[in-house]
């Protein structure tokens, strides 16, 4: 009788373990969700014009963002959709198309890098709305990735709007 109550407990243990080990390798498969969001935030001092985050600088005046969800994949695809994107002092968003950047920490060469990932751009509306869905090069690993709403044609193209975050 002694033997079975050890017994029971180690098999008992032995399938929780095995349950878990189960569930947690499901979850990094490609096309594992990497980035789930449903907050953003805008642009605000001391980030105006300066303060970069992962080399990117912020817009150069306060902007701010009604609602923004998006998702990125661990194979790079990428889906943002933002609203109320606009300058704060206008209420009004001036520029006719967004980007988006996926801001990654990596590794070269043995040493910790950035990496920044622009998507093509995508249309936005005056009143700041805008969606965009596709695929980014993402590095590997892309450890504590950030996304950005920005504007330009650069690498990294000009000024963040809106950055995951709350």
């Amino acid at each position: 009788m002694r033997k079975r109550t050890f017994w029971i407990p180690a098999v008992v243990v032995t399938l929780l373990a095995v349950g878990l080990i189960a569930q947690a390798s499901a979850g990094n498969g490609p096309g594992s969700t990497v980035l789930k969001f449903k907050t953003m935030v805008g642009t605000v001092a001391p980030y105006t014009g300066a303060n970069a985050i992962r080399g990117i600088v912020g817009a150069g005046s306060p902007w701010s963002i009604d609602t923004a969800n998006g998702k990125l994949e661990e194979n790079g695809d990428l889906s943002i959709k933002v609203t109320g994107l606009i300058i704060t002092g206008t209420g009004a968003n001036p520029v006719p198309e967004f980007r988006a950047v996926v801001s990654c920490q990596s590794i070269a060469d043995g040493a910790a890098v950035v990496v920044n990932r622009v998507t093509a751009p995508f249309p936005a509306t005056t009143s700041g709305d805008a969606s965009f869905k596709g695929n980014v090069d993402l590095p590997k690993p892309c450890i504590a990735p950030i996304v950005f709403v920005t504007n330009g044609t650069g690498n990294p193209p000009g000024g963040w709007f809106s950055v995951t975050g709350a």
